[in-house]
């Protein structure tokens, strides 16, 4: 269980193997919460025997599965919410029983395992990842509890093995208490929890004592060996903390070139600024140069208005002056004239007063011959509008349609009789009997009759809407009758629609001399009990039934189409035709799944009486009426005509409390009904057409139909009303008092010119006067002419100085061009630099991330090279004794001191020679380490004080070479020979020895930082 299946992989370089584990060992330490348990990145191996298995539940299993072993995989059980998921996918490295890998249990879930005996037990949780296969990593990161005690914390599967890769929590130690419950609980932090399975196994009694080991597999020998992972934990940490002080540095250097990135940004960002206030001060003063050459011109043109203005009156002037000369010397003529006229007024009176007289009763007889035939008009409409409603205000024609081609060829009889038919009367005989069911209706059409002689039969009733009064037709029937046909009809073969407004325009123009008509066209669609105006762009409004004050129902929003001939109402009716409900069903391929509702509204205007009229006129053409088992339709179809048959019941309903004469008439259980109440009830004139199907096949709702429109023909409203304009009617009352005040005014009128008859005498005599009064008032303008004249050159020295002003400020518009040219080139130039600014920070950014790799580099290359030194001191001081070490000390010093040249070589420095160097120094030092070597088979005494005398004299030595070179000087290349190395290992060795440890520890740790830097 503690063999790792990333360590099968690895190879016998132990480096590599250490830091392959440490990198799962701290995913693992940072996911696992209990230290007595671990994570294996690899699937479970059945062992010879199950005995310590209490249960193993296979999450996501459906059936149960038993090995050769003994381990008995149970189904899934004992969970509590989640769902299931099953794969097909191979599961690498899954081991024996790759089966439970490809199951699993999701979503939010928890176990809960009953019946356990109270103790301690071991559980191991099986995962695998087989959902998110192509990651990323954190898309799947749940917590997992034992009897609510975390032991996964943050755990994602993904970030440890990857996905198809099982992963087991082995060792995971839990205490089930007296009530036998043992709680698995999987907390969702991102994603959801997911788990394969569950075993649980009794806890054993004396476990040994842990060690913290771990072990690989060699891929040559395949030897499997044992390794402390102490060792590899504290050099883990060594190189983390190395590793810190490096990031540190660097972060160092970074926030250095950050703050001076920051410096250039600023200055960047002020130069901007300054540039931005110069910009808003050369807009200023080019907007203030602007406003003043606007207000300049502005100047200029009234200067020029006034200029005009004089011109003007200077020549009006000048004209009534002429005038006035011209109407002194007219009214000398005029009244010469009216004083030879007063003479010849004087004996023409008498003929005058009989010319008004006969005048007068001209106008009189005419007035009367007027009322005559407006009287007329109004008996013989009272008349046609008594004999509709002698016939009854509800009439019903009904019609039948032909059998149909597919009808014939299936075999299908006809069931009406139409012996009758002019008499109104119509015969249904039924299947198979030879009774026959009489209906009497207003008119009966046989499938014989054209458009022309329905339109005919109702014609005279539509009309009626001229005259002010409001008018239902609605057709009525099943599925397939004609309904659409006789409402609408086709190009060639017009419908009442058409042929109704048609009628409506040429009646019109034939009453143009004495009414003025309007009319407008709505198209409406009562779809699923919600209205829809055909005409409008925007389908998305709700529309809904409003009651004005004067108690009648209008939609509001609804589009009114206003029409003047019957091209636009046919492209009307072709659009409304267009954006209707159809469907198919199996009584009709295109049928109407709405109720369609052509509202005419009609304005009149009496150019005799003033008296005006609003009337509307319905045209409805009612969706099929068949039974709901009939159409055998499902879905939307379904509802469409549930909505439908509910709305045909209310009318029924409707229809029926008018023919009970019931108190109340339940208009609103339909937007139906609700939006014909004004013409169901009394106040309307209202005509149905019922269309029926002459085929056997269609009895039951040709039956149906008949009844129906019987009881509609039972119905008696009282009167139609006339729609009276009431605001039209008091424009009337107010035009009607202001012509009484006009000719109250005009009898004054009257008097006063008789008055002034009397005056013209006196006003001739003034005429004197007044010529008088004239010539002061041509002096006085000659006056004004002359005032005039100098308030013109008044405004022209004005406009002088403006012109000079204008030449002063174009002059400086100049200037701020001249000034904004070079605040662009200033600000061309400044964008220059910030982006130069910008290319060296680049520069900068790209030689940090340089230093930081040669950092790491070197950093490497540093290690080994200390590791290197510190084993070549370990075996120097393993090889050497203090009396070996004086007494090469003695020879080497006896000898005449050579100057020695420090070299810097990789990690450490060497005392190395000059080349001029002799042989025979060589051979001494050769016989020196010879006899160091001698000696160190056998130690000899050593004195204290030679031992310190020595000390100090390559303690002297040592500061002069560091006083004439520089531990941080950059390493110098220099040949090396056998006697140059021996020297360097000679003085090595003095210098080792002569130390105290603390000392020797000190100098390595100041090695270390000169060559961490």
């Amino acid at each position: 269980m503690e063999v790792r299946e990333f360590e099968k992989n690895l190879g016998t370089d132990d480096a590599s193997v250490a830091g392959e584990v440490g990198i799962f060992e701290s995913l693992a330490d940072s996911m696992v919460c209990d230290p007595a348990s671990k994570l294996v990145s690899r699937g479970f191996t059945a062992t010879s025997s199950a005995e310590n298995i209490v249960l193993f539940i296979n999450a996501g299993a459906s059936i149960s599965k038993e090995l050769k072993s003994g381990v008995k995989f149970l189904a899934d059980k004992f969970f509590v919410g989640g769902n299931t998921f099953q794969t097909e996918e191979f599961i690498t490295g899954a081991g024996d029983c790759f089966f439970i890998y490809q199951s699993a249990r999701l979503g939010n879930f928890c176990y809960r395992v009953e019946n356990l005996s109270p103790g301690d037990y071991v559980v191991d949780l099986h995962f695998v990842e087989m959902i998110n296969i192509l990651g990323p990593k954190g898309m799947r990161v749940f917590n997992v509890y034992m009897q609510e005690e975390k032991v996964l914390d943050n755990f994602d599967i993904y970030s440890v093995v990857g996905s198809n890769k099982p992963l087991q929590l082995v060792d995971s130690r839990v205490f089930v208490k007296d009530d036998g419950v043992l709680l698995l609980q999987f907390e969702e932090v991102l994603g959801s929890p997911i788990v394969s399975a569950i075993c649980i196994r009794r806890a054993p009694k004396a476990s040994a004592p842990h060690q913290n080991r771990g072990t690989f597999v060699c891929k040559n020998c395949s030897t499997e060996s044992e390794y402390p992972l102490a060792p590899m934990n504290d050099l883990r940490m060594k190189s983390i903390a190395k590793y810190e002080k490096t990031v540190q540095d660097l972060k160092d250097t970074l926030k250095k070139k950050t703050d001076e990135c920051y410096q250039s940004w600023m200055s960047w960002t002020s130069a901007n600024e300054e540039l931005e206030k110069t910009r808003t001060e050369l807009f200023n003063k080019t907007f203030h140069g602007n406003s003043l050459e606007q207000s300049l011109e502005e100047q200029s043109e009234k200067l020029k208005d006034v200029s005009a203005k004089y011109e003007h009156d200077k020549r009006s002037w000048t004209m009534a002056i002429n005038g006035l000369e011209h109407k002194v010397k007219a009214m000398k003529r005029q009244h010469s004239q009216l004083s030879r006229d007063a003479h010849d007024c004087i004996d023409s009176i008498p003929d005058l007063s009989k010319m008004v007289f006969s005048v007068q009763t001209l106008v009189e007889q005419c007035d009367h011959l007027k009322m005559k035939c407006h009287e007329e008009q109004m008996k013989r409409r009272r008349l046609h509008n008594e004999l509709q409603e002698a016939k009854g205000n509800i009439r019903v024609f009904c019609r039948c349609r032909p059998l149909a081609k597919a009808e014939i060829e299936s075999g299908c009889t006809s069931i009406v009789d139409f012996d009758a038919a002019k008499d109104g009367e119509l015969g249904i005989h039924g299947n198979g009997s030879s009774t026959k069911k009489a209906f009497k209706f207003d008119r009966v059409y046989t499938p014989k009759d054209d458009q022309v002689e329905v339109f005919s039969d109702a014609a005279p009733m539509i009309i009626s809407v001229l005259d002010g009064y409001n008018i239902c037709i609605f057709a009525y029937g099943q599925t397939g009758t004609g309904k659409t046909f006789t409402m609408e009809g086709t190009k060639e073969n017009r419908g009442v629609n058409y042929r109704t407004l048609e009628e409506l325009f040429n009646v019109a123009n034939e009453r143009a001399e004495t009414y003025a008509y309007t009319i407008s066209v709505s198209v409406l669609e009562v779809y699923n009990e919600q209205i829809r105006d055909l005409l409008a762009t925007e389908t998305s409004r709700k529309l809904e039934i409003k009651q004005d004050p004067e108690g009648l129902h209008n939609i509001p929003g609804v589009v009114e189409a206003k029409v003047e001939n019957i091209k636009q109402v046919w492209n009307v009716l072709q659009q409304g035709s267009r954006a209707r409900a159809v469907g198919s069903n199996s009584v009709n391929e295109h049928s109407s799944r709405s109720h369609c509702m052509l509202c005419v509204m009609v304005k009149a205007k009496n150019l005799l009486t003033e008296e005006c009229t609003k009337s509307k006129l319905w045209l409805v053409d009612l969706a099929g009426s068949e039974r709901l088992a009939k159409t055998d339709v499902q879905g939307d179809r379904l509802k469409e005509a549930q909505n439908i048959n509910r709305s045909l019941s209310a009318l029924g309903d409707v229809i029926s409390a008018l023919a009970n004469k019931s108190s109340h008439i339940p208009y609103r259980n339909s937007k139906l009904t609700h939006i014909l109440q004004d013409s169901l009830g009394g106040d309307s004139k209202t005509l149905m057409f019922v269309q029926i199907s002459p085929s056997d096949q269609d009895l039951s709702e040709t039956l149906s139909s008949l009844n129906f429109a019987t009881r509609v023909r039972g119905v008696e409203l009282g009167p139609a009303r006339k729609q009276v304009d009431t605001s039209e009617l008091q424009k009337t009352k107010t035009m009607l008092e202001k012509a009484r005040q006009e000719s109250r005014s005009k009898e004054e009128a009257l008097k006063k010119l008789e008055d002034n008859l009397h005056l013209l005498e006196n006003k001739n005599k003034s005429k004197d006067q007044i010529y008088k009064s004239q010539l002061d008032k041509i002096r006085e303008l000659e006056n004004q002419l002359e005032l005039k004249a100098s308030i013109h050159l008044q405004f022209e020295k004005q406009v002088s100085l403006l012109s000079e002003k204008l030449k002063l400020k174009d002059t400086s518009c100049s200037n701020l061009q001249q000034e904004m040219m070079e605040l662009e080139s200033k600000l061309k130039e400044k964008d220059v630099h910030s982006a130069a600014y910008q290319n060296k920070v680049l520069d900068l950014e790209k030689e940090l991330t340089e230093q930081i790799r040669l950092s790491e580099a070197s950093s490497l290359v540093l290690q080994n090279k200390i590791n290197e030194l510190e084993g070549m001191l370990r075996e120097q001081k393993g090889n050497s004794e203090l009396t070996s070490q004086t007494k090469v000390e003695d020879k080497v010093h006896e000898e005449q001191p050579v100057p020695m040249v420090v070299s810097r070589q990789s990690n450490c420095s060497i005392l190395k020679p000059p080349l001029s160097r002799d042989k025979t120094t060589e051979h001494r030092i050769l016989r020196s380490l010879n006899s160091a070597r001698r000696a160190s088979q056998g130690p000899a005494p050593v004195n204290e004080s030679e031992f310190q005398s020595r000390k100090k004299r390559l303690s002297g030595t040592n500061e002069f070479e560091n006083r004439r070179f520089r531990l941080s000087d950059p390493p110098k290349a220099a040949p090396t020979t056998m006697a140059t190395a021996q020297r360097a290992m000679v003085n090595r060795l003095k210098t080792a020895m002569d130390r105290d440890p603390a000392q020797g520890i000190k100098e390595k740790e100041n090695k270390k930082r000169i060559w961490s830097r």
